[in-house]
């Protein structure tokens, strides 16, 4: 059976190939600018010799046809004839005003630093001075590299988004797929345990152990709640956001250390959002559980819910350790994570939460060696 190459290698591949085709076309289209510039400066010498025999030849003499063919041909390559005397002539030049000395004379100066003028002699006497720029076509094909180098990036980057929205795409059913089959395998032993906690209560056992039990079962069905919502658009409800919040705050209070100090700050009266319960009280416990990771366990967390116009503001913060700020975007990147445990789904997850779900914003607000806040921004219920 034959394998595959290696993806590393076959990028590698399509690289240093994409590189060498693009490549031999800037330097074949060197090539025949180079050509067509050497072509140019034959037939402008070929006018200057006609030009020559004009200059030399008396008002009674008759120039030969040759020469005034070549004299009237050239109508592309814009030029300048400066003669002994200073005087000068202005060819395939129509929009220059042959009275602006200034505009005419920077114009030469241009011309000389595009090509060698070409001097006019007659007998060891330099009869004039030809100064020509480059002609239409030829800075249209100077030109032409980049326009086509703008154009391989502009195609590249099509096929870049466009894969990179597909793999995207994918990976979101991916981890759709996997939330709802994990609701689903929880779901099965949890009906189980269900009817097991109701045969407890039958017994003759202490109630505080079926209380206990209760509670944990509502946990996790909490849990695949939230889990079978992923992959899919959630329900949102008019609650109140001040209650909301506390209430996920209480329930990390009495399941964290005691060396975890929180402080809760919010107006008295309700702020009503719109919002999923189980999946905004999801948010909430990521962001306070990353801050108490980030502070080893000991610290203060605070939050904080400020009413901003149509805008609420919810900002968790932390006495841990900072985070860099070329990291503040990457955090909520998929597979993001400095722990040794765990796979990197939280920020994102809250990410998806709160921007796709929710129609609100989450972001690093400040992060330093005094800690991290982060904010949650959502809409009010009454914003239209």
């Amino acid at each position: 059976m034959r394998l595959n190459p290696p993806k590393k290698f076959s990028n590698a591949f399509l690289l240093l190939t994409s590189f060498v085709i693009v490549s031999l076309i800037l330097w074949n289209t060197n090539s025949f600018f180079r050509k067509f510039k050497e072509e140019e400066r034959n037939k402008m010498e070929i006018w200057a010799t006609a030009q020559s025999e004009l200059l030399r030849t008396s008002e009674d003499q008759d120039l030969g046809n040759l020469t005034l063919l070549v004299l009237q041909n050239n109508s592309s390559t814009p030029m300048i004839l400066v003669n002994a005397d200073g005087s000068f002539k202005i060819n395939n030049l129509p929009e220059i005003d042959p009275a602006d000395k200034a505009k005419v004379e920077a114009l030469i100066a241009s011309f000389r630093s595009q090509n060698t003028p070409i001097a006019i002699d007659y007998q060891g006497e330099t009869l004039a001075t030809l100064y020509y720029g480059d002609s239409e076509v030829l800075n249209k094909l100077k030109y032409y590299p980049i326009a086509l180098l703008l154009i391989i990036f502009l195609f590249g980057a099509v096929i870049f988004f466009f894969f990179k929205t597909n793999k995207a795409s994918e990976q979101n059913k991916l981890w759709a797929g996997m939330a709802k089959e994990t609701a689903h395998q929880i779901g099965t032993p949890l009906t189980s345990l269900l009817g097991w906690n109701e045969l407890l209560k039958s017994e003759a056992l202490n109630p505080k152990i079926t209380t206990e039990i209760e509670k944990d079962i509502g946990r996790l069905q909490t849990i695949t709640e939230r889990f079978s919502q992923i992959g899919s658009l959630p329900k949102l409800e008019a609650h109140d956001l001040v209650a909301e919040t506390r209430s996920a705050v209480d329930y990390l209070k009495i399941r964290s250390s005691k060396l975890i100090h929180f402080s809760f700050h919010a107006p008295e009266k309700p702020i009503e959002v719109l919002l999923n319960q189980s999946l905004y009280n999801w948010t909430i416990e990521n962001l306070v559980r990353n801050g108490i990771d980030a502070m080893k366990g000991k610290g203060q967390i605070s939050i904080e819910i400020i009413p901003d116009g149509p805008w609420v503001r919810v900002l968790i913060s932390d006495t841990g350790q900072g985070i860099p700020k070329k990291n503040w975007a990457r955090i909520f990147d998929p597979g993001y994570t400095t722990k040794k445990r765990g796979w990197g789904l939280g920020l994102s997850l809250v990410r998806r939460i709160v921007e796709e779900y929710h129609n609100g914003k989450v972001r690093v607000l400040t992060s330093g060696r005094e800690g991290t806040v982060m904010q949650i921004s959502l809409r009010t219920n009454n914003t239209p």
